[in-house]
């Protein structure tokens, strides 16, 4: 039994139901989640990407103070563009010695192989499909240069506040002393702005959440009926959690394959995704508590955003 189908088995069966957001991407997905970064009302990435546009040399500057030379790894990095900004200005700097993309979807390793010689001829690039932590595990044994981590877009408010400093730890864990990480996390500002940016008007966050159920159907052997679900995302500014769920629109039954079979009561939620957001000093005491020294911290010009830059201790 494959890991997909063994997560998505155990998700259904559990109370409240729920799926895990990594499967979101599949060829399709990448595709989507390219849509909702380019919508309006998806203020992070140009958030982020007004810091590394616009503050590229200050961020090099302050990474190559601490070491001259390393590798780069960068999880989760989707299309790229935004690190481009920096990898461009190290490797104008010759700092970096190789870089490392790992995304558990081997369709953006394939695409970030083709297209970053096109526009860095000179970068050694080493793809790596997986999970995170092992493939940041994989990375070390390749290499035992000193590590730059990037782990942008607000990726890490898709693990639960609970949950954040134990994954910081594990990150930590696979890191030296002198290692460094570059982080990019969302903030708590009006919670109207922060909900809308998981609702928006043209639809694609609705069709990206719809979407992990055709692939569920198309490769598990599923029978969701798509247009018995909707999208609901809802945000909570005391502990800053935005949450998004799947809203079953009736009582109906949905079998996976052979493997079981699920019963859905009309309004019963399947919990998606968390997408956690932080204040500053939450920032600095994540990293404190996860054996990190915060070094710099970058913002966009409204304050929306933030880009921190870590250090192992």
């Amino acid at each position: 039994m494959n890991q997909f189908l063994q997560d998505v088995l155990k998700g259904l069966q559990s109370s409240p139901k729920y799926l895990q957001s990594k499967y979101f991407y599949d060829k399709k997905g990448d595709e989507l989640f390219q849509k909702i970064m380019q919508c309006e009302e998806y203020y992070l990435t140009n958030c982020e990407m007004e810091i590394f546009s616009t503050q590229t040399a200050a961020l090099a500057d302050i990474i190559i103070d601490q070491h001259n030379s390393f590798d780069v790894v960068e999880l989760g990095p989707g299309d790229a563009v935004k690190s481009l900004y920096l990898l461009k200005e190290l490797a104008g700097k010759n700092a970096i010695d190789t870089y490392f993309p790992v995304d558990i979807s081997n369709n953006i390793i394939d695409l970030l192989q083709k297209k970053l010689p096109e526009q860095l001829p000179k970068l050694n690039i080493h793809g790596l499909n997986g999970e995170y932590l092992s493939m940041l595990t994989s990375a070390k044994k390749i290499s035992d240069k000193i590590k730059l981590v990037l782990f942008l877009g607000s990726n890490i408010g898709n693990i639960p506040k609970e949950e954040v400093n134990e994954f910081c730890r594990q990150i930590r864990s696979q890191l030296s002393i002198g290692d460094m990480v570059l982080i990019g996390i969302d903030l708590k500002k009006n919670p109207k702005q922060i909900r809308l940016a998981y609702d928006d008007s043209n639809g694609y966050t609705r069709e990206f959440n719809l979407n992990l159920l055709r692939r569920i159907n198309r490769e598990l052997g599923g029978n969701f009926v798509i247009e018995d679900f909707e999208h609901y995302a809802t945000y909570d500014p005391i502990t800053g959690a935005c949450r998004s769920f799947l809203v079953s629109l009736k009582d109906q039954q949905v079998t996976i394959g052979n493997h079981a079979s699920f019963n859905f009561l009309k309004n019963e939620t399947v919990f998606m995704e968390i997408s956690q957001k932080y204040s500053i000093e939450q920032t600095d005491e994540i990293a404190s508590q996860s054996g990190f020294e915060p070094v710099a911290h970058f913002f966009d010009k409204n304050k929306w955003f933030t880009d921190v830059i870590w250090k192992c201790v």
